[in-house]
């Protein structure tokens, strides 16, 4: 099979503290598999995307429960696609575990939906890392302001990094569907062009 020109990490998201067993039928899970089922099918055998699962559902404070489930995803993928670039997707909490794999420096392009930005997470993204963030002018859960913050800090580092507000936009993705599913779509088209 050939390599393909970009790997696609998927991340979804969790809650602040559970320990709760992850489902791959829990919402957060299933409210990213449109993203990764739109990604694989637009551009074929030149991705490959796969959709991370953890053990439990919850973050859980300094123990951050999710970080070596979703690490263990990218080792993977660095192994299984050693030297092709990889992109990270991430929701909510996911939008976090993005920004903290983002230190990893085979990770080119990140891009946070509605990202649960906490402590500075995005000072974590290397420099070279291109970044998108996505985020709902409505989102009571997440906070679009430090998100933008966050864009306008890592753009002002030098890095490429871009962040869209989503009017009347809530945390669920659910409004602007096609806003949503198109501006990752067209993220990863870039990904692919560069």
């Amino acid at each position: 099979m050939r390599s393909p020109k970009l790997a696609v990490l998927v991340l979804p998201g969790g809650t602040d503290f559970s320990y709760k067993p992850f489902s791959r039928t829990q919402p957060s899970a299933m409210r990213m598999y449109p993203f990764s089922l739109s990604i694989q099918a637009r551009f074929g055998t030149a991705v490959r995307v796969h959709q991370a699962t953890y053990r439990v559902y919850g973050w859980n404070g300094g123990q951050a429960s999710p970080m070596p489930y979703a690490r263990s995803a990218l080792d993977q993928l660095k192994q299984r696609y050693l030297d092709t670039p990889i992109a990270l997707v991430g929701h909510s909490m996911g939008g976090r575990i993005v920004a903290q794999l983002g230190a990893d420096e085979q990770v080119s392009d990140i891009l946070a939906l509605a990202p649960w930005w906490q402590f500075a997470d995005w000072r974590q993204i290397h420099d070279g890392a291109r970044v998108l963030a996505i985020h709902g002018e409505n989102d009571t859960l997440t906070r679009p302001r430090r998100t933008e913050k966050g864009i306008e800090e890592l753009r002002a580092r030098g890095l490429d990094a871009d962040f869209i507000s989503v009017p009347d936009g809530g945390h669920a993705m659910l409004d602007h569907v096609g806003l949503w599913h198109g501006r990752a779509l067209d993220f990863v088209g870039d990904a692919l062009g560069r």
